[in-house]
């Protein structure tokens, strides 16, 4: 890839006609042998790790890229290589990627001056989509190298973090000595002395974090960053503006030196071109968009076009295809542009691969890399800890300049056994690498194919003795008769193999087995507690996304405007800050229990850790002085909803705000979220406590915390149910037009729903809102903006109700008898009339009792036959989940999608107490997805709130790709005739849509059908406020 070097610069890549054709996947799989290798004259190829060690190759000039790839990728025995590739600087200075299909003498002149670097190539979004350790690992080797050359630009606090992670892998917990004298002998960023203390701070808070979860956290921080996975490739503009362009999973962006000021994602781009110096951007037609439909960028020469064409094609492919490109067939007489295409497996091929291949996988230890050395483990000797290599680029100690070659270590393509056969002259064990005056950075061990060798190869060697022969009769390995191969390999410049290279032998330097591979693999428990705590995790995720919608997302939409009131911003940002500080916290305190709880991390204290209680005892004392901020969630939806009214510039933005994607439900539903979340814990906590005995170790710390948090659920009762009721009425006010005021005190909302009402033209579909004062009727008016027009109202005072379906004929129907006017109405079922007349008479008999608001909402007179009548009443409303290839690429119209019109095609209806449930119910976690017509499941991050599933491909996405809403769905364990054979599933179904949907535990299975069953069986019933206290409006 290209540089970011100002200076022009020039590239020599010509067209690629009559490549060979790529072997079909682009790492090799385990148990394959290499492809053959071509004839012709042999060449030792450089390649710098991740590490920054070097690893020779030997290979035929006439093999393909992908040859040597394959090789890289097989001595490290690394199964998703698809993310990683090789560049090198051409002839013309430039760095490039080396192409999979070209033959290395086309692409290398001059083969053994060139150092090709091995470095990711694809960054995805989300790295819980990397499957195994050891690439998360070369991910995390790849962020500490940018951060350390300057290439991930960040604030002080996320490089604070990020280093706090990195010397957390190196030297493990945090001692105050060790972890300043390491940080004072070693430079993991520029300027790294005055953060030393903050860094300090950190990694105090990473006790018990294994290295695994270290390289996990680190992606976590560095992932969220602007600058993560951008190379930047120097441009201008047509005014002739320093730009740089870069290319994301995403789409193409625009950077103005380190800050991103565009980007036209892959949907929005119809081709990508260049022509002679000039990159072309070719937009879809969008009659939104200000921009032109072909934009252009100039850039150095024409070779740098090409560079980063190639690569955007690449990005393309990877993250945007189901599969490989095919090749173009070739041209008979004359070819017209680059015949160059994308060659490997896709991004989805590659999780697919890994996710259903039988292979067994081959265990990776990670292990800290600059541990103390406990001799009682191994048979080596103590190695030196004060000279650590560092880095190329990175300031600190200098890396050791090349030595002579003196007898290096080969892979030949040509014996794949050779691949298996790279011993260390002193092997690893426990985590140690000896060598002369270093020791490796990271230490880990990949099992390998199980060989036998000569019982001398187990021994100890002292450090002194790097190029110490096996034997005196054989001191080197044979490959195809040459001496290419040492059995105990070193580097370049003497040192040993890379860390990345996978040792053959297990701590006791005998054979794995397959029966110790089982045991090392990571067993999950099966305790339902820890199931319990997990689901506590999952949630939590999803409530700080949500605090996140407010404090980051609302703030930057209305930060901007001047008529925003600065008292808003104000009590937006002191209420919801500190809370979202608090559950960050919080949430990552969770996370490392439960990493320990799953025994990813210190075996021998695991059953200390398997519980709960104790972090959420701890938290929710915590929690106490933020309970200021818990009552102050009326003020913000009061003050939000009188700074609208005096404002329509603010109205607008709201309105806007809650279109965008990433407010995926009512922004005031999120205003609440805090209030509902306590009853969430209040929930967890009694399913905890019911589950253990009361001799259980963490029995008293749950009954406390639940103790505790009832004690404040309970002071925030009476508070959480008006402004549940004034946030529905807001709610309600967006989706009616036609009346004057429909939130005023004293309103409370109960039902509403669908029902078809008798009139001379018959029975028409009606949407009817049943309050404590008056019903209104509505119909869904043809508008652009999707909302119901009223067309009357019905006063409750005097009213009364009976059963009319003998008299008019008519199924489930009744009478509502008012004092000028009686509605006849008819409900779809039996139950959904029940439901009506239940919540009416109440409604009636309340309104006899009290003088609640008896006010004419309507703005004019409407007549029913002046109404037009909505001809789509069967149209289907979900978010185009229905297309299995497409649900996850179109996302949906919010406004049109509201409860109030899924009832209204759904011809159902909803109480406040079911919307109360619904929020009470919420629910989030991985689960498994399969199509009535598919064969394979889809592993999807879910979230049920609001009546509906919202679908994620991560936790880490800012906003879901579909929904589903589930009202009138049914829910319901497969049949045999259906063919699921597999444990934990349940079926949702409307009409012709089916969905299955498979969870990993009984106890997740359990949950998933009762949070389901609460929206897709709404209850009956009302609930009643307290009439002498205050309402909020």
């Amino acid at each position: 890839m290209a540089e970011p070097h100002l200076e022009p610069m020039a590239c020599g890549a010509g067209q690629r006609l009559g490549a060979p054709e790529t072997f079909g996947i682009s790492t090799l799989d385990p148990g394959h042998r290499p492809p053959a290798m071509p004839p012709g004259r042999h060449v030792t190829v450089r390649v710098r790790m991740l590490d920054d060690t070097e690893e020779l190759f030997d290979i035929s000039q006439k093999a393909s890229g992908k040859v040597l790839f394959d090789l890289v990728c097989s001595h490290m025995n690394l199964i998703e290589g698809d993310y990683f590739g090789l560049e090198f600087q051409n002839h013309q200075k430039m760095m490039v990627w080396l192409d999979h299909i070209k033959p290395i003498i086309k692409q290398l002149r001059r083969p053994k001056h060139t150092i090709l670097r091995f470095a990711v190539k694809f960054f995805p979004p989300d790295h819980a989509q990397l499957l195994e350790d050891l690439t998360r690992y070369l991910f995390a080797l790849q962020i500490k190298q940018d951060v350390s050359g300057g290439r991930l630009t960040c604030n002080d606090m996320s490089a604070a973090l990020m280093v706090s992670h990195i010397i957390q892998a190196e030297i493990g917990d945090f001692e105050e000595s060790q972890c300043r004298s390491h940080l004072l002998n070693n430079n993991y960023i520029p300027d790294q002395m005055p953060l030393i203390d903050k860094i300090m701070d950190f990694h105090s808070k990473n006790i018990g974090q294994t290295p695994a979860e270290s390289d996990f956290q680190l992606l976590e921080v560095a992932r969220r960053l602007e600058m993560y996975g951008i190379r930047l490739h120097p441009a201008k503009d047509r005014e002739g503006t320093k730009l740089s362009l870069a290319v994301a999973h995403t789409g193409v962006l625009v950077f103005q030196g380190h800050t991103k000021i565009n980007a036209f994602n892959w949907s929005k781009v119809r081709k990508l071109s260049f022509k002679r110096k000039r990159f072309l951007i070719k937009l879809r037609p969008d009659l939104n968009s200000s921009y032109q439909d072909t934009l252009e960028f100039l850039m150095a020469s024409r070779d740098c076009c090409k560079v980063f064409w190639k690569i955007c094609v690449e990005y393309h492919a990877f993250f945007r295809l189901f599969e490989e490109p095919k090749p173009k067939p070739k041209p008979m007489l004359f070819s017209r542009g680059s015949s160059f295409r994308f060659s490997g497996r896709t991004q989805k091929q590659v999780i697919d691969y890994v996710r259903e291949s039988e292979f067994k996988k081959l265990p990776f230890d990670r292990k800290h890399s600059r541990v103390q050395h406990n001799s009682r483990l191994s048979p080596l000797p103590s190695p030196r800890h004060h000279e650590v290599p560092t880095e190329s680029g990175a300031p600190g100690v200098d890396s050791p300049p090349l030595r002579h070659w003196k007898e290096p270590a080969l892979v030949s393509a040509e014996d794949p056994s050779s691949l298996r056969t790279r011993m260390s002259p002193s092997p690893q064990r426990n985590g140690h690498n000896d060598r002369t005056g270093s020791v490796s950075r990271i230490e880990e061990t990949r099992g390998s194919t199980r060989q036998t060798y000569p019982e001398h190869l187990c021994t100890g060697m002292g450090s002194s003795s790097p190029h110490l022969p096996v034997s005196s009769g054989h001191p080197h390995g044979m490959v195809n008769g040459q001496k290419s191969l040492e059995l105990f390999g070193h580097s370049p410049d003497g040192r040993q193999p890379s860390p990345l290279t996978s040792p053959l032998l297990n701590d006791a330097c005998s054979i794995r087995t397959d029966d110790e591979d089982e045991v090392r693999r990571k067993r999950f428990p099966t305790d339902r507690a820890y199931f319990i705590a997990k689901e506590l995790l999952t949630t939590e995720r999803t409530y700080v996304k949500d605090l996140e919608v407010v404090i980051v997302s609302f703030q930057n939409a209305i930060g901007q405007d001047e008529e925003t009131p600065d008292s808003l911003k104000k009590t937006v940002f002191s209420t919801f800050e500190p809370l979202h500080k608090f559950h960050t916290g919080f949430l990552r305190e969770v996370e490392q229990r439960l990493a320990l709880w799953e025994g990813r991390s210190n075996a021998h204290v695991k059953g200390d850790y398997q519980r709960i209680g104790d972090v959420m005892l701890k938290n929710l004392e915590s929690l106490r002085p933020l309970t200021v901020s818990l009552h102050r969630q009326s003020e913000v939806l009061l003050e939000l909803e009188k700074a609208c009214r005096s404002s329509h510039r603010l109205e607008g933005l709201c309105r806007d705000f809650e279109l965008q994607k990433v407010c995926y439900i009512p922004l005031n539903v999120f205003i609440l979220r805090p209030l509902h979340r306590l009853i969430h814990y209040k929930q967890i906590l009694e399913r905890l406590c019911k589950h253990y005995p009361a001799t259980h170790v963490d029995f008293r710390d749950c009954r406390a915390a639940l103790a505790d948090v009832s004690e404040v659920v309970d002071q925030l009762q009476g508070s959480l149910i008006k402004m549940e009721n004034f946030q529905k009425l807001l709610e309600l006010k967006k989706d009616l037009i036609g009346l004057d005021n429909l939130v005023i005190p004293g309103r409370e909302f109960i039902r509403l729903g669908c029902l078809s009402k008798l009139s001379g033209k018959g029975l028409q579909q009606r949407m009817f809102f049943l309050f404590n004062d008056v019903i209104l009727y509505t119909s869904r008016g043809m508008t652009a903006t999707n909302q119901f027009k009223v067309h009357g109202q019905l006063q409750l005072h005097g009213m009364t109700i009976r059963e009319s379906e003998e008299e008019w004929g008519v199924p489930h129907a009744f009478t509502l008898v008012g004092q000028q006017q009686s509605v006849v109405v008819a409900a779809s079922s039996l139950t959904e009339m029940e439901k009506w007349m239940v919540d009416i008479k109440w409604a009636i008999e309340m309104a006899k009792t009290s003088n609640g608001p008896s006010s004419d909402l309507l703005t004019s007179k409407l007549e029913d036959s002046k109404c037009p009548e909505d001809s789509t009443v069967e149209a289907e409303s979900e978010d185009d989940i229905t297309a299995s290839q497409t649900s996850l690429e179109r996302p949906a119209p919010h406004r049109g999608n509201t409860m109030v019109h899924v009832c209204w095609h759904r011809n159902t209806s909803v109480s406040m107490v079911d919307f109360s449930i619904a929020m009470e119910n919420q629910l989030s976690g991985n689960l498994l997805r399969k199509f009535k017509n598919s064969n394979g499941w889809q592993k999807l991050w879910v979230v049920f709130t609001n009546f509906s599933l919202f679908f994620y491909k991560s936790h880490q996405d800012d906003y879901p790709l579909a929904s589903l809403p589930l009202l009138g769905y049914s829910v319901t364990i497969p049949s045999e005739s259906e063919n699921i054979h597999k444990d934990y599933v349940f079926k949702l179904h409307f009409k012709s849509h089916v969905y299955y949907f498979r969870s990993e535990s009984e106890y997740t299975f359990e949950r998933w059908m009762e949070v389901i069953r609460s929206a897709t069986v709404p209850t009956g019933g009302t609930r009643v406020l307290n009439n002498k206290e205050p309402h909020p409006h």
